[in-house]
């Protein structure tokens, strides 16, 4: 027996069916459509730098203190009280100069006894010479009268010296790094009362890895950096080399030599050393940005006619943020510094800030 359907039950399949016919007669054209452009392949923004020319070289690199060439610790000669200080730390002085007073009172005293018996017996020499002369007295008496008067000669003299040391001066000229005594301090011989350290030329010293010893030498150009003036740069020079390997530590010892004719620099001061062993001119030259972080070797990405093509260099010494590239490049090329990571071998690309399509 054959049942009869409901109308109602056929509604919804046949609704259906009408709104899919509509949406297919409402779609926006198809592939023949003359109205609808093909999709523009995608471009990476990246930013590009010339190849050029230039001066690279090769450094080691070390860090030291400066010191100076002459330092003398001052110390008092004679013992005493202190009464006068006549240099104070930063003070410039010259060789010879007086830097303080000890009270010499006692010292004055004896140099004058002893230049006045000094003054007898010179008198006393000369009546006995002509004495002498004449036959009145020996031979003996005579030289014993001579003994005497070398002798008073020489207590005089050391007499005059040690009040001299009462005056304590500068054993050599440059700049008082440090004063030890105060006035009114009891001084005894040999305390330490000042210390100078001449003002150039500054020196550094360098311990280097053996393995270095064949290419540094006297008369190579150094740059130092120092980070108390704000890691200014100064110019500095090798002076010597020691012949001798240290065998506990494998270095040997080299000492710079640093002109500071204005006087910025101060021993003590933190330094860092770049010492050139070898110079190339005009050699083509990339930033090392353009070089890509991988494993396989060192590349670039270049860039001809807005398209992105990986190209292996080979790479020589390093000068500020410049790298030399031996081989692999031409002059004039054009390399990617900015947006390299985005890019494959083939990709197109476009100046950064420019339009999709236009040459970079």
């Amino acid at each position: 027996m054959i049942r009869p359907v409901a109308l109602n039950a056929l509604i919804p399949p046949m609704l259906l069916l009408t709104g899919l016919l509509l949406l297919a007669g409402c779609s926006p054209g198809t592939a023949n459509d003359d109205n609808v452009d093909e999709a523009a392949p995608a471009t990476v923004p990246v930013e590009l730098a010339t190849t050029t020319r230039g001066t690279v070289a090769a450094h080691w690199t070390g860090t030291a203190a400066l010191e100076v060439d002459e330092s003398a610790t001052v110390v008092a000669r004679v013992g005493g009280e202190l009464v006068a200080v006549l240099a104070e730390e930063g003070d410039t002085v010259d060789a010879g100069q007086v830097l303080a007073r000890l009270d010499g009172d006692r010292l004055r005293l004896e140099k004058r006894e002893a230049e006045a018996n000094l003054g007898r017996l010179q008198r006393d020499y000369e009546r006995n010479l002509e004495m002498f002369r004449r036959g009145l007295i020996s031979s003996e008496a005579h030289e014993m009268l001579r003994f005497e008067l070398d002798a008073m000669q020489a207590i005089y003299e050391r007499r005059a010296l040690e009040y001299e040391y009462t005056r304590i001066r500068a054993p050599i000229a440059g700049i008082i790094a440090e004063r030890h005594v105060r006035v009114g301090n009891t001084i005894n011989t040999g305390d330490p009362t000042f210390r100078i350290t001449s003002r150039a030329p500054l020196l550094a010293y360098l311990f280097v890895p053996e393995r270095e010893f064949a290419r540094l030498a006297p008369g190579q150009t150094a740059e130092v950096r120092v980070d108390a003036l704000g890691g200014a740069r100064f110019a500095g020079r090798v002076q010597r080399i020691s012949p001798v390997i240290d065998p506990a530590t494998g270095t040997f010892r080299v000492t710079l030599e640093i002109p500071d004719p204005e006087d910025q620099l101060s021993p003590g001061m933190f330094g860092r050393f770049a010492v050139v062993y070898e110079r190339r001119e005009n050699v083509l030259l990339v930033p090392r940005a353009a070089l890509l972080d991988t494993d396989g070797g060192d590349a670039v990405f270049i860039v001809n006619d807005a398209t992105a093509r990986r190209q292996d260099v080979t790479t020589g010494f390093t000068t500020g943020e410049l790298i030399e590239i031996t081989s692999g490049l031409r002059d004039g090329d054009q390399v990617v510094v900015v947006g390299q990571n985005a890019l494959r071998d083939g990709t197109r690309v476009r100046m950064a800030g420019q339009a999709s399509g236009r040459q970079p």
